[in-house]
């Protein structure tokens, strides 16, 4: 190479620019106008982000309070800024704005003049904070709106704000926000998971590309813009755009679905869904252990995690009634049951492997639970333990219960009444579909007593006229436990247990009898091992079930079984061949029990069923690998992503850089240099950048040389000539020079370069492009 770059740097009145300077300020800054975009950006990107709490929350004021506090908090960051306000005023000037929003609409009863807050504000905070964590832990979606869910939710749109736009407007790193806002975004399709919403993934996505593109030509002088509209940025974002539009319906799909957690809580491992929208978790392909049961009984028990007694036409809900304190020997009050039926004793300890409940699954009736840990609280009123803060997950519990064994005589001989039952437990919805009543009244007809009509119902639907089936009621159009569904269901007479237990329910409230639905878990699947010569269950999540119980005087709630091919159905032998003698409690009863028994009476479990013919082993192991080598996919696509927008770049300048566009050529050695670890700084010349790369990192010098004089003929000479050299001899001093840089970089440098290219976040002259520290060595 010529003298002109091994020399030592002489000091030269007028520096020599970069590709990106003409002689004058090292950086333009940004003007109003564009500030302006970026904040709109900004704004427009973070109620697009908003926009997946919906189906979390129920609509309402939130959404309102939460829209109008981003756009204050952004509004006076621009204004501030017009004003010269140094960064740190206008994050005080934010912070001091969210803080007298949040008073004046939330807590404005303890602020002075309604929106400055006092020590009194400041306490009433942490109360308000922990009652919406527990809404969300214990609440179903979606979650009614209460002053402490909205509190919470403004409060955190507010926060953001202030952050995003503290690293887009003071930090100049839009990448960086975007990839936060998408996170953010991402948290309440994570909790209640559910179909693409495309039309707020594309706002989403065009709004962070809108942002990315105005913060990039607020702050980029014009040369440099032309450079980058020649080197095809547009381009390039349009790329990152597809890529992600990509990613997101082509390999999400693969991903292995989370199992809805409505209603359970926090931690790992499925849920239980409350709502009753169990086919989705029937129809998982991927199942995993979730409880392991061993009984002093003579078979494993059905475990129940709450009961929903409520019905409005359209759902089913759980119970709202009054809990207490779990004592200490989880004691939970006697059962209310006559003098002269059998009662029998049984001990059964759960052990929770996998389970994200807030409820903790048991036998019914239990009388007693002892061994959780944490904050637990009993319901009386069904007789089931559910967690305060937490949930099941990792708990291992014991379950006392007392179950009546009344004789087929005893049964007959009191009634399901509703007089003194609370009146949901009967309540039908106006517009019931008239074919429940009537099928009802049809197939009880000749029923002498009402044990007798529910065990013709129960007859009816295990008989072979109705098919168990996890895709019928999808393809028909029917996928819950509604009325209209159940109508439905009865025509088609194909479904699974929702749809089961909900006929059984309402046929059995047209009759006048209190019914209730519970949601549970079928009998374990016994396995080889044993534990206090007691057989030890498997219980996996395909085990997820529902069923009807029915209140009788005297006797309690009886469960039956109409789901055909699961369970076994209920029945009760007659004094004379019932086993044991009445009144003696504590006595082992090897008869079907009053609550639906795990012994099959019928004939063979469906064979579309996913729980029929399989052992414990079965159940833990058999794991469908698709989702897993579709998440490895997605996975890989996405660490792909950075690499190959880097190749579009590097060829689009390789391209302009061959027409003879000399800075798109610098612009290569500038990236190179990035992607590597050395610094850019703003305040070097080509030529004293260009001769530290020669002393420091071996950088071909002649190479070099044509570079630089290719890009100082760039930036001195007239218009008319100054932006293009010969184009074979820049691009191929360019590609040289990378190629260098590549193969003396560090083995760990060049890897992150590939896979991780900085160039994509950090421009060259700019803080992070390491300038503040560069040094300069000239030989």
């Amino acid at each position: 190479m010529s003298s002109d770059v091994r020399a030592r740097p002489q000091a030269d009145p007028r520096p020599s620019p970069s590709y990106a300077q003409r002689p004058g300020p090292v950086e333009e800054r940004a003007t109003p106008r564009r500030d302006l975009a970026v904040t709109i950006g900004l704004f427009a990107a973070l109620v697009s982000a908003l926009l997946p709490v919906l189906p979390v929350v129920r609509p309402g004021g939130w959404m309102l309070g939460a829209i109008a506090l981003a756009g204050l908090i952004l509004a006076a960051g621009y204004l501030a800024r017009r004003r010269r306000i140094p960064a740190v005023g206008v994050s005080l000037i934010e912070a001091a704005l969210w803080v007298m929003f949040l008073t004046g609409v939330f807590l404005n009863t303890t602020a002075i003049l309604w929106v400055i807050p006092t020590l009194d504000t400041f306490a009433a905070v942490p109360a308000l904070v922990d009652r919406a964590v527990i809404e969300i832990a214990n609440g179903s979606a979606p979650l009614d709106v209460s002053p402490s869910l909205s509190i919470m939710i403004v409060g955190a749109m507010g926060l953001l704000a202030i952050i995003v736009d503290h690293v887009v407007l003071t930090a100049r790193m839009p990448l960086l926000a975007s990839v936060g806002i998408i996170a953010v975004s991402l948290i309440p399709s994570i909790a209640v998971p559910g179909d693409l919403d495309v039309m707020a993934f594309v706002l989403l996505a065009a709004s962070i590309l809108f942002l990315i593109r105005a913060e990039t030509s607020s702050r980029v002088p014009p040369l440099a813009r032309a450079v980058e509209r020649s080197a095809g940025v547009p381009a390039t974002a349009i790329g990152i755009g597809a890529v992600a539009v990509i990613v997101a319906l082509v390999a999400t799909p693969l991903l292995p679905a989370p199992i809805p957690r409505t209603g359970a809580g926090v931690g790992n491992g499925p849920g239980i869904d409350a709502s009753l929208q169990l086919g989705d978790d029937l129809r998982r392909p991927i199942e995993i252990e979730v409880m392991r049961v061993r009984t002093s009984g003579s078979d494993a028990p059905y475990l129940r995690a709450t009961t929903l007694s409520r019905f409005d036409g359209a759902v089913w809900e759980p119970d709202r009634v009054r809990t207490v304190p779990l004592e200490r020997n989880g004691d939970l009050g006697a059962l209310e049951i006559d003098d002269d039926v059998r009662l029998v004793e049984s001990t059964t300890t759960v052990d929770v492997v996998n389970l994200a409940s807030i409820w903790a699954p048991i036998p019914y009736p239990a009388v007693s639970v002892t061994g959780l840990q944490g904050g637990w609280v009993a319901v009386p009123y069904n007789r089931t333990v559910v967690s305060q803060a937490g949930t099941a997950q990792g708990q291992q519990y014991e379950v006392d219960s007392v179950t009546p064994r009344p004789t087929l005589e005893q049964i007959r001989a009191t009634t399901a009444d509703s007089d003194e039952m609370r009146e949901e437990l009967t309540a039908l919805p106006e517009d019931l579909p008239p074919i429940i009543a009537q099928l009802a009244a049809e197939k009880t007809a000749g029923a002498e007593s009402d044990y007798d009509a529910l065990i013709a119902l129960q007859r009816w639907f295990r008989g072979s006229d109705f098919r168990y089936s996890l895709s019928a009621p999808v393809e028909e159009g029917f996928d819950g436990s509604g009325a209209e569904a159940v109508a439905s269901f009865l025509e088609v007479k194909e479904g699974y247990c929702i749809h089961f237990a909900s006929a059984f329910a309402l046929m059995a409230r047209s009759l006048g009898m209190p019914t209730r639905i519970v949601v549970g878990y079928l009998p374990g699947i016994p396995t080889a091992e044993r534990i206090d010569d007691e057989t030890v269950y498997s219980v996996p999540s395909s085990l997820l079930h529902a069923w009807p119980e029915v209140h009788f005087q005297g006797i309690g709630w009886v469960g039956f079984e109409p789901t055909n091919g699961l369970g076994s159905p209920t029945s009760f032998l007659p004094a004379s061949v019932a086993p044991g003698q009445i009144g003696n409690p504590g006595e082992t009863d090897p008869q079907p029990t009053a609550s639906p028994s795990a012994n099959p009476t019928g004939g063979p479990l469906d064979t579309e069923d996913p729980r029929a013919g399989e052992t414990a082993g079965d159940a833990v192991r058999m794991v469908n690998p698709l989702p897993t080598l579709g998440a490895v996919l997605a996975i890989l696509l996405l660490l792909g992503v950075p690499a190959l927008v880097r190749e579009v770049r590097r060829r689009q300048l390789a391209t302009a850089a061959e027409n003879g566009d000399s800075a798109a050529a610098w612009l290569t050695v500038q990236d190179a240099a990035i992607d590597v670890g050395i610094p850019v700084p703003a305040h070097e010349s080509p030529r004293v950048f260009a001769a530290r790369l020669v002393a420091d990192h071996s950088a071909p010098a002649s190479e070099l040389g044509v570079l630089v004089r290719a890009i100082e003929r760039a930036s001195y000479a007239s218009s008319a000539v100054a932006g293009y050299w010969h184009g074979n001899d820049v691009a191929d001093a360019a590609a040289a020079v990378r190629a260098e840089l590549m193969r003396t970089a560090p083995p760990a440098r060049r890897v992150l370069a590939v896979i991780a290219p900085r160039s994509l976040i950090i421009r060259p002259g700019s803080v992070y492009a390491g300038g503040a520290g560069a040094r300069v060595r000239a030989r």
